[in-house]
Formats: structure tokens, C-alpha cells, sequence
């Protein structure tokens, strides 16, 4: 078979299958475009989920006659000259216009600041019309109709027009979130018209807008630097989650990307912190020489390849650490919301409006007085309980924090205990109430991390070995790490083909149910185990025995014992959720409770 040269139109037809995959591909493709020109107010409109009709308007520099002849052509662009080495805007490689107009009906009306008219060019299936005059406001219009008219195959591979919109919606929020001074408007007969005003300066305020209110109230600032390599951005406490990554938002020198050794980063910063099955809410925001970083490796440019993707991941973990350890064991403030929901009001009889004028001093629904703590005089019997008389020497952990005499204590004075699993106790404008199994696991799991990293944990020695059986595969793969597993404080031996003897037990555990450790142990390092042994998993390891040994659910606590707790938990890095993610407390506000009985 001869080789020949194919036509244009087929050339910039397969180069659409990469850089026009769906109606998003082209309106993230123009959204660039639009920015690039210093556009600060960019509208966007769509029609059948963008299939029927996209539309992107912007007040930006505009182009010219000439421009516009060129703009439609393959390789043509103002962006790059003669190297890849340092691109610094978001389009470089001149296909995207081209590429729309081979598959799609696309038609483009721009006038310059300076100029005093405007002109216009359309393109259908490839076929270039003749350029003509066109009345224009300053800027760039870009119309996009009946995209895939021309490949009608590729119609088939796209979804319905609410899942096409929504894909839309979402290229528009990680805009709008890496461009904070831009105005971003979203409208159509295919959607609620969604509109994010220009916040200046202000990334927060423009992460509010996209993420929700509450992710200002639980975000934690980053800025961190490492080897002229800045990341800066916000991330959400850890009992602020979701049930997809969706919520994680990552920019590399102000381009939006979604980068797996980004994501990964993510997920490996926020381990232990975060319940199976959830995800952290998320906005990083990495700025390097461009030279450092390759965003020439895929034509949608969503993916970027880093010269040492070491460091960058380094320095997305220790940031978001260092971060959740500074101020992330707080309690989300969605935890106090759900709880309040959570309560249903019952039978109010019908309560007569008073005839006397409305007194502070002798209504029956008079407000509090936050200022004074819990101001009802029945509360004067807690007296003996104040904050200062809260300190307790602590009774589960081997190095007590020592409390200072006038201290505040975030965390309040243990009133009582629950059920015999959760402790309440009053702060000094609210109350909080604590999981105590789940907050001493934390507790025992922060001080193996930290004993890991100085010596071997102290062990205590059982005076008659436990003996369990489990598969002898099972006994092989324990016993390939029990020097790993004795750095913990954990001794095992081999004893017999499907047995193995545990000898000692850490001793900041106390009593550990044995066979259930064993066996959770040897069931994680079945799925762990490679190559490189189980050293790097030393941490997951230590949270399962922190697990099993922790204060259980269901053990009766003494007043002393619930304010050590407390007190621990205050000074303990990510003691606000388990090792598996969960809150181990709710804080509810006077405001709160007064919300529960209608008194505000």
C-alpha cells in the first residue's frame, strides 16, 4: 500500500480526538484562550450540555484582521516563539481553534481596543469562509455549534446532556479558583446560570464561592518553600471530607491540572487522618521556574511532568502536615451542623404571646450570657469544676503534659460520662463531647509515631505467652518481619507450622486483646507486603496497635482520667480525628444550643 499525504481537514481532525475530547475539552480549550488575552470578565453559555452551542465572550485585547485568518490555521499562535523551555501562558500550541473548526460549526468575532470596527471569520467541518467586517464590542465572541457534526462517530462516545453540562461547570469553577480577579459568568438554556464575581486578590473568598461557605470555616492556610519551589493554597481540616476527589484542586504556575503525583501527594499527606473511602478538600497552588516543569506532555495539558517529582511531592506532604499538625486537630464545624439536624422537635404546645411589653429580666426565654459561661444558676454547683480545677495528671500516656496554673483549656472540664463511651464536657462558651475510645487511639498512635523515630518501644513481658493459630502462611509473613514488628514493642515467635507466640506486648498499650492484633496484622501485611519489606509501613502498623490497645468503648472513666484525656488531647497533633478518619469530638456553641430550644 503507497504512503501519501493526508488532507488537512483529516490532519486537524485526528489532532481534535486529543485536544477536543467533549464539550468541556472545548470550552476549557477557549476559556484559556480568553485568559491569555488579559480578559477580567469572561461569559460562557451553553446549549444541549455544549453540544448544541458553546459560547465564550471576553472583554480581552482582541484580534485583528490578520489575527483572526491566522487564529483558525493549525500552529499558529502568539503564545511561543522558538523554544518549550519557558511557557508562561495556558495555550501554546496553537491546535485548539483548528481543531473545533474541523469538527464543529465555529465562527469568531474580535475588535481590538484601538480599532473601530470589528471583523469576523467562521469555520464548518474544516472549510475556512472569507474573513468580513462585523460590528464587535472590544474583546473576542467564539461560537461553537453542532460540535462532532463532522465526526458523527464520536458523537456516540459522549453522555448525556446534564453529565456533558456538569463537566462544563466544572472546568469553569477551577478557573475561576486559579483566577480570582476574573468574573466568571456560566449561563444557558441547559442550566441554572451560575456566576462567580471578581474577589481581587482575595483566593479564599473566590474558593468560598466555589467550594461552599464552610470551606473558608475549615481550611487551613499553606505556604511553603522548598528549593525555589512555592506551594501555597488552603486545606481542609480533616473531618472536613467528601465522598470523591472532585473537591481537590491543584494549579501548576496558575494552570489548573490534574496531576496524579499531585493527587497522590494528597492522599499520602492526609493518611491516617481520613476515613476509608473519603477524600480531603484541597486547593494547592505550585509556582516554579517554567523550565522545571514540562506541560508540553499531553495536547489537552492537563497533565505536567516535574524535573524532580521527589521534591515536589516532599514538599506537598511535609506542608499539608506540618499544617494539620499546627491547627488541623480542630473539630469541622460541619460536625456541630449534622449534629443539630440530627435532633428533631417535638410537641411545643402553642405558647401565648405576652401582653406586657418584652423584658430581658423576666422573660421565660431570656437569653444567655455568653460572657459568664454557662450563666443558670444551677450550674453554680460546677463551680468546684472551673477551668483551672480541671488539671489532672494524666493516666494514659507514658509523657503527661503538665498544665500550667492559669491555662485555658479549648477542650473544657470533663462534667460527665455517657453510655460509658462519651465524655461531655463544658467550655467556656460551649461544650464539647468527646469519643474517648476514639481520641485515646489517636493519642497512643501519635506517641508510637513519635517513639518510632528514637529508639525501640518499651515492651512489657507476659508471663504466659499467648498462642495463636492462624494459616501458616500467614505465621511465614509475620515471621519475615518480626524485627520490624519488635521495634514496636511487639515480640513474636514461631510456634509450630500454624502458631505463633506473642511474648511481649508494648507496654503503653496496657492490655492488648492479642489474637485479634495477630490476626488484623497478619491480614494488612498480605495486602502490604513487597520487596521492600514492611519499614515503610511501620506507621500503618502502629494505628492497628493503637487500635487494640486503646481505652475501649464501654469502660467507666473517673473524673481524673476524663480531664487527663482532655488534656492530652490538647496538646496532641490530629488529635481531632482516630486513626481511621473519624471526628473523636463535636464541639456545639452556646449559640448552638440556643438554636436547639428557639431562644436566637
Amino acid at each position: 500500500m503507497a504512503i501519501r499525504q493526508l488532507s488537512e481537514t483529516l490532519i486537524n481532525q485526528i489532532a481534535a480526538g486529543e485536544v477536543i475530547e467533549r464539550p468541556a475539552s472545548a470550552a476549557k480549550e477557549l476559556i484559556e484562550n480568553a485568559l491569555d488575552a488579559g480578559a477580567t470578565r469572561i461569559e460562557i453559555a451553553t446549549s444541549g450540555g455544549g453540544k448544541a452551542l458553546l459560547r465564550v465572550s471576553d472583554n480581552g485585547s482582541g484580534m485583528d484582521a490578520a489575527d483572526l485568518e491566522l487564529a483558525v490555521r493549525r500552529h499558529c499562535t502568539s503564545k511561543i516563539s522558538e523554544t518549550l523551555e519557558d511557557i508562561r501562558t495556558l495555550g501554546f500550541r496553537g491546535e485548539a481553534l483548528p481543531s473545533i473548526g474541523s469538527v464543529a460549526r465555529l465562527s469568531i468575532a474580535s475588535r481590538r481596543r484601538d480599532s473601530a470596527g470589528g471583523h469576523e471569520i467562521a469555520v464548518a467541518g474544516g472549510k475556512i469562509a472569507h474573513l468580513r467586517p462585523a460590528a464587535a464590542n472590544p474583546g473576542t465572541i467564539v461560537e461553537v455549534r453542532d460540535l462532532f457534526f463532522a465526526t458523527p462517530a464520536r458523537l456516540k462516545f459522549l453522555k448525556t446532556e446534564k453529565a456533558e453540562a456538569g463537566a462544563i461547570t466544572e472546568i469553569v469553577k477551577r478557573m475561576a479558583i486559579a483566577f480570582p480577579a476574573v468574573r466568571f459568568v456560566l449561563s444557558g438554556s441547559d442550566r441554572t446560570t451560575l456566576e462567580f464575581p471578581a474577589t481581587g486578590d482575595d483566593h479564599l473568598a473566590r474558593m468560598a464561592q466555589v467550594l461552599g461557605k464552610e470551606f473558608r470555616d475549615n481550611a487551613i492556610a499553606l505556604d511553603a518553600m522548598r528549593e525555589e519551589i512555592a506551594l501555597t493554597g488552603f486545606a481542609g481540616v480533616p473531618t472536613f471530607n467528601r465522598g470523591n476527589s472532585a473537591h481537590q484542586y491543584a494549579f501548576v504556575n496558575g494552570r489548573p491540572v490534574q496531576d496524579k503525583l499531585i493527587l497522590s501527594a494528597i492522599r499520602g499527606a492526609y493518611a491516617e487522618t481520613i476515613p476509608s473511602g473519603r477524600h480531603p478538600v484541597a486547593v494547592l497552588s505550585i509556582a516554579l521556574d517554567p523550565g522545571l516543569v514540562d506541560v508540553n506532555v499531553h495536547p489537552a495539558k492537563s497533565d505536567v511532568r516535574f524535573r524532580d517529582p521527589g521534591l515536589v511531592r516532599g514538599l506537598i506532604v511535609g506542608a499539608i502536615r506540618e499544617a494539620l499538625a499546627r491547627d488541623g486537630s480542630r473539630a469541622a464545624t460541619t460536625g456541630a451542623n449534622d449534629m443539630l439536624r440530627s435532633f428533631r422537635p417535638g410537641f411545643q404546645p402553642h405558647a401565648q404571646r405576652p401582653q406586657t411589653p418584652w423584658s430581658a429580666e423576666t422573660s421565660p426565654s431570656r437569653p444567655y450570657q455568653p460572657t459568664t459561661g454557662f450563666g443558670e444558676r444551677p450550674q453554680a454547683s460546677f463551680d468546684g469544676l472551673s477551668m483551672p480545677a480541671a488539671r489532672a495528671e494524666p493516666q494514659f500516656s507514658p509523657q503527661p503534659a503538665a498544665a500550667e496554673p492559669n491555662a485555658r483549656y479549648p477542650l473544657g472540664a470533663a462534667r460527665a460520662q455517657i453510655h460509658a463511651n462519651y465524655i461531655v464536657a463544658q467550655t467556656e462558651d460551649g461544650l464539647v463531647i468527646v469519643d474517648q475510645h476514639a481520641a485515646h487511639e489517636r493519642l497512643v498512635f501519635e506517641a508510637m509515631r513519635k517513639a518510632l523515630h528514637s529508639k525501640r518501644l518499651a515492651s512489657q513481658v507476659l508471663l504466659i505467652p499467648e498462642i495463636i493459630d492462624i494459616p501458616e502462611e500467614d505465621c511465614d509473613r509475620l515471621m519475615q518481619h518480626a524485627a520490624e514488628l519488635s521495634e514496636l514493642g511487639l515480640a513474636i515467635e514461631r510456634f509450630g507450622p500454624g502458631a505463633i507466640a506473642v511474648r511481649e506486648t508494648p507496654a503503653m498499650l496496657g492490655e492488648v486483646d492479642a489474637h485479634g492484633l495477630i490476626r488484623q496484622l497478619a491480614d494488612e501485611i498480605a495486602e502490604w507486603d513487597t520487596a521492600s519489606g514492611l519499614s515503610a509501613k511501620l506507621e500503618y502498623v502502629a494505628a492497628t496497635m493503637a487500635c487494640h490497645g486503646s481505652v475501649r468503648s464501654g469502660r467507666r472513666l473517673r473524673p481524673e482520667e476524663m480531664n487527663a484525656l482532655l488534656r492530652e488531647m490538647e496538646v496532641t497533633p490530629g488529635s481531632g480525628q482516630c486513626n481511621h478518619g473519624r471526628p473523636t469530638y463535636i464541639e456545639l456553641k452556646l449559640s448552638d444550643i440556643e438554636r436547639l430550644f428557639g431562644r436566637s
